[in-house]
C-alpha cells in the first residue's frame, strides 16, 4: 500500500507523518486551545496518521513525577505517557526496546480485530470425502470443549465407513500442524510443561491444557473421540493429513462448530492473558499458521500504521518468548492508533480493568484508579509491564510502563498512574 507523507512543523523542524487509508479513522480535533504560559505543547497530529514520535516532552511537571517514582532504578524502566492528541506528555527511556511479556498480546489482538472484524469466529469442521472418509479440520478454537466433541463424535458415528452408511469402521482424518510448529521456538521447555505453555494446534480441546499442558494433543483427541464414537456403537480408524490439504472435489461439509465471539476471544487474550488464544489470534489475523510468516506479516502491518518501529521485534503472539522487543513509545502509539480505529470499542473493551476485571482486578483496588484504567499486564521472570488507557477529566491518556529488573515495580506503576491522573492542562506544576 502506498503511503503518502504529510508534514507537521515543530518550531522550525519538520516531522514526517504517515497518512494511511488502511483504516477508517475517526478525525482528531483540528485545533486545541493552548494557554499562554510556557511550556507550549507541540502541535496536534494531523487528522490522519501518527508521527514517528517527537522527542519533545510536553508536560515537565509529569516528567518530574515519573523521575521521582523510578528513582535510582531509572535504567531498568521505560515509561511513556501520550494524550489523545498525540502529544508525548512524559517519557523515560521510551525508545529503549524491552522484553514486553504479555503486553505483546496487544499487538496480536489489534491485528486480529482489524483484519478479521468483531463478527469473526474460529471454526472446527467435519467433512465427508467422496469415498466416505471423514476429515476433521480446526483453526485453534480455544473455547472448544467436550460438548462440541460429543456432537462431532455423534455425527461421525452416523456417517462414514466403507459404504458411507452407519456400519463398519469409521475412517477419520485429523488435519493438523506438524509437531515442530506446536510451540514457538523461544518458549522454554520448562514453560511448555505448564498450562500457560500449552502447544498451539489447530485441533485443540480445552486449549490443550488440563491444569498442566497436554504434551500430545492429537493423541489425546484420538483417545477421547474414539471413546465417544465407541459409545455410539461404532469403531474408528484415525489417521492424519497435513494442515492445508485440500478436500477432494465432491466433499461435503457435515458440521461447523463455531468458537465463542471475537469479543470473548480477545478478552481471553487481553483481560485473562491467555497465551494460547493470543497465539491463535496472531496466526488467524495474519492468515498464516507458519509463525515466521505470521511474524513478518505482523511487522508489515505495524509499519503500515505509521508506528515508531525502531527496535521493535515480534517473535510470538503472546509474549512468552523472551526474544520479543518493544518500546513504550510504540505501545502508546499503538493504543492511540487503535483509539482512532472503527473497532476501538471492541479493542479497549477486551482489556482488564483496575479493581474490577481480569488480571487487573486485584490492582489498586479502592484507589482513584479503580475502574479508570483498562489495559494489559505482563509478567515473566524479571519483567513487569502494564499498558493501557487511563481515563481523566481532560480525556484519555495512553500509558505504557515496562520494567526489566525493578525490585518493586507495582508501587511505581501505581504512583505513575496516579500522577498522570492528577494532571490537568499540564501548564501548571503539580
Amino acid at each position: 500500500m502506498k503511503l503518502s507523507k504529510l508534514l507537521i512543523t515543530l518550531g522550525t523542524a519538520s516531522l514526517p507523518v504517515l497518512s494511511l487509508p488502511l483504516l477508517s479513522l475517526a478525525p482528531l480535533a483540528a485545533n486545541a486551545q493552548q494557554s499562554q504560559p510556557a511550556p507550549t505543547p507541540p502541535p496536534l497530529l494531523a487528522p490522519m496518521g501518527l508521527p514517528l514520535y517527537q522527542s519533545q516532552i510536553s508536560c515537565p511537571s509529569l516528567q518530574r513525577q515519573l523521575q521521582i517514582a523510578v528513582g535510582n532504578e531509572a535504567p531498568v524502566w521505560s515509561i511513556s505517557v501520550l494524550d489523545q492528541n498525540g502529544r508525548l506528555l512524559a517519557d523515560i527511556n521510551g525508545d529503549r526496546p524491552r522484553i514486553p511479556a504479555s503486553n505483546q498480546k496487544l499487538i496480536s489482538t489489534a491485528i486480529a480485530i482489524d483484519r478479521l472484524g468483531p463478527d469473526h469466529r474460529l471454526s472446527t469442521e467435519l467433512w465427508q470425502l467422496p469415498d466416505g472418509t471423514l476429515r476433521l479440520q480446526g483453526s485453534g478454537d480455544p473455547t472448544m470443549g467436550f460438548p462440541q466433541l460429543r456432537r462431532i463424535a455423534k455425527l461421525a458415528s452416523g456417517s462414514g465407513g466403507s459404504s458411507g452408511v452407519a456400519t463398519g469402521t469409521v475412517r477419520l482424518q485429523f488435519e493438523e500442524e506438524p509437531r515442530s510448529r506446536w510451540w514457538p521456538q523461544g518458549w522454554s521447555y520448562a514453560d511448555r510443561d505448564y498450562g500457560y505453555g500449552a502447544p498451539i494446534t489447530r485441533l485443540a480441546l480445552t486449549a490443550n491444557a488440563v491444569d498442566m499442558s497436554v504434551s500430545d494433543p492429537p493423541a489425546r483427541l484420538e483417545r477421547l473421540i474414539s471413546q465417544e464414537i465407541s459409545r455410539n456403537g461404532r469403531q474408528v480408524a484415525i489417521s492424519s493429513v497435513p494442515a492445508g490439504t485440500p478436500e477432494p472435489e465432491g466433499s461435503l461439509l457435515l458440521l461447523s462448530e463455531p468458537s465463542s465471539s471475537m469479543h470473548h476471544l480477545m478478552s481471553l487474550a487481553n483481560a485473562e492473558s491467555h497465551n494460547f488464544t493470543a497465539e491463535v489470534l496472531l496466526r488467524e489475523g495474519t492468515g498464516s499458521w507458519s509463525l515466521p510468516v505470521a511474524e513478518q506479516r505482523a511487522m508489515d502491518w505495524l509499519r503500515q500504521q505509521g508506528l515508531p518501529m525502531q527496535g521493535v521485534s515480534v517473535i510470538d503472539g503472546s509474549g512468552l518468548d523472551r526474544s520479543n522487543r518493544v518500546t513504550t513509545r510504540f505501545f502508546t502509539a499503538l493504543l492511540l492508533r487503535m483509539y482512532q480505529h472503527p473497532y476501538a470499542q471492541n479493542y479497549f473493551g477486551s482489556m482488564a480493568v483496575v479493581g474490577q476485571r481480569g488480571t487487573l482486578e486485584g490492582y489498586f483496588r479502592g484507589s482513584s484508579l479503580e475502574g479508570r484504567f483498562s489495559g494489559k499486564t505482563g509478567t515473566i521472570s524479571g519483567v513487569k509491564a502494564i499498558t493501557g488507557r487511563l481515563l481523566t477529566s481532560d480525556g484519555p491518556l495512553f500509558v505504557s510502563m515496562i520494567s526489566n529488573g525493578s525490585s518493586a515495580p507495582v508501587p511505581v506503576m501505581g504512583q505513575v498512574l496516579k500522577a498522570a491522573q492528577r494532571i490537568s492542562s499540564c501548564q501548571q506544576p503539580l
